[in-house]
């Protein structure tokens, strides 16, 4: 058996994992100024944090496992990396947003909109291909 090269994804991975410790960083930071030590005792700096990162970790594993599989199935690199690069934008958008204000912003749903689309596409980009395999 080999193992499977999953190159692409690793990069987007990489990516984002140094996104999701720096959302961590930023919550113990607030954390650590604050004074409170679980949940966001009222404080809007620490709850904005605790929802960025929150969000982030509901958003982000689903949609780069979905890229790890597409890659996987052999999509091509620059699928891949136009999905990837979107992913990234998304959640950084996103995350920017939530960092700014819990109420509505420009950035914010933006963030999520994309996110929905990128998991939409290669979901069914899956689909496509994983359908076509039989």
């Amino acid at each position: 058996m080999t193992a499977l090269s999953l190159h692409v994804s690793a990069i987007y991975a990489g990516i984002l994992g140094l996104l999701a410790a720096a959302l961590t960083v930023r919550v113990i930071l607030n954390r650590v100024k604050s004074g409170i030590t679980a949940g966001d005792g009222g404080n809007p700096q620490l709850a904005q944090a605790i929802r960025a990162h929150a969000n982030f970790i509901e958003q982000a594993p689903l949609a780069l496992l979905l890229l790890i599989v597409a890659e996987g199935l052999g999509m091509p690199t620059s699928l891949l990396n136009g999905l990837g690069s979107a992913l990234v934008v998304a959640r950084v958008a996103n995350a920017w947003g939530l960092s700014r204000s819990l109420g509505p912003t420009m950035p914010r749903q933006a963030g999520a909109g994309l996110t929905v689309l990128v998991v939409a596409a290669t979901s069914l980009t899956i689909l496509y291909r994983a359908l076509g395999m039989y």
